[in-house]
């Protein structure tokens, strides 16, 4: 269970997060939706340990990750957390296969044992066919299911996806709301959505609306068969 307790964040005189209380359950979806500016970007990488709060906590299982040194926290980034990002962040001179291993080869499994991992669960994302394929040459929705797999190596607790379809077309927007789907229902993961995408928030099952640097809503929905 993932525990946000008063958290608070400003940048110079602007406050962005106003004493933030959410709980997540294990093997649970929730996104996160508000208004450009409304905080939910702050939120989503404070919990992933890409940045501090001001104060208050965010405890996985207990443990307050914003009480982490820097090796601590690379560690736990590495093995417990894994980023889905807008715009893929693939290395354009690696293939699907290269990307989705490396975060596998940082934390220490061996080039054969990582390509065969990254390779399974390629074949999983159905990109098979893509394997050898440079991010210049997959389309906009495969490259999106590469940094998904890319985000499982490790077989992370806690998947965090922020706006993981804003660069798709319609149809490659349902598709990665099902693979999401998906990646909670096979692998058992926690995912946590930030997301304008109304058809990729009514998949979830909880949305937390933020607005003004809170959450001013915490709807919990059971949609997912009609998603």
């Amino acid at each position: 269970m993932i525990q946000i307790r008063e958290l608070y964040k400003s940048f110079g005189n602007v406050q962005v997060l106003k004493g933030i209380n959410a709980e997540i359950d294990d093997g649970e979806i929730v996104a996160i939706v508000g208004a450009s500016g409304a905080g939910k970007t702050t939120l989503l990488q404070i919990v992933g340990s890409l940045d501090t709060p001001d104060s208050g906590e965010v405890l996985y299982d207990g443990c307050d990750i914003c009480k982490l040194n820097g090796a601590q926290l690379a560690h736990f980034r590495n093995n417990s957390v894994g980023f889905v990002f807008q715009f893929h962040q693939l290395l354009p001179e690696f293939n699907s296969v290269e990307n989705v291993a490396l975060p596998a080869m940082i934390g220490g499994m061996n080039r054969k044992d990582a390509y065969a991992k990254a390779t399974v669960l390629l074949e999983r994302l159905g990109l098979q066919h893509r394997a050898t394929h440079k991010p210049a040459q997959l389309s906009g929705g495969e490259k999106q299911r590469v940094a998904v797999a890319r985000a499982l190596i490790n077989s992370p607790k806690v998947i965090l996806a922020d706006e993981p379809t804003g660069s798709l077309d319609s149809q490659n927007r349902v598709e990665l709301a099902a693979i999401l789907r998906q990646v909670r229902d096979e692998f058992n993961h926690t995912v946590i959505v930030v997301t304008h995408d109304e058809s990729l928030s009514y998949g979830a099952d909880r949305i937390l609306h933020i607005a003004d640097g809170k959450i001013i809503k915490n709807n919990k929905i059971n949609l997912l068969a009609d998603a």
